[in-house]
C-alpha cells in the first residue's frame, strides 16, 4: 500500500501537529522572504539588520509561567546568546493546549 506522496500514516493528533508545525516553518519562511524581498531598496531597508539575519534559529518552545519563553542551549551555543544579551523574537503560535468550551 503506497500512499499518493509517500508520507508516513500518522495517527490523527500527531498528523494534525505534523501540519501545524509544518504551516508554522512555511509561515516563518515566507515571513523572512517577505522581509529581504519586499520594496525596490530591500537592502536601504534593512540596513545592517541583514547581517544579524543571516545568523537565525528557528525552533519550537512551551510558553512558561509569566509569558516566558526559554531558547534552547544548542541554539544558544550556535548563535553565541549568552545571559543579558538583547534578542529579536517573531512569535507564531503553533498549538493552543486550551479548551475553548
Amino acid at each position: 500500500m503506497s500512499d499518493e506522496n509517500d508520507t508516513p500514516a500518522w495517527p490523527n493528533p500527531l498528523r494534525a501537529f505534523q501540519q501545524a508545525t509544518e504551516q508554522a516553518t512555511e509561515q516563518q519562511q515566507q515571513l523572512l522572504q517577505g522581509m529581504l524581498g519586499s520594496g525596490t531598496n530591500a537592502m536601504g531597508s534593512l540596513g545592517g539588520q541583514l547581517g544579524a539575519m543571516s545568523q537565525m534559529a528557528t525552533f519550537k518552545t512551551r510558553v512558561q509561567s509569566g509569558g516566558r519563553i526559554s531558547i534552547p542551549d544548542a541554539e544558544r551555543e550556535a548563535l553565541d546568546i549568552e545571559e543579558g544579551d538583547i534578542v529579536q523574537t517573531v512569535v507564531i503560535p503553533v498549538k493552543r493546549n486550551r479548551d475553548d468550551d
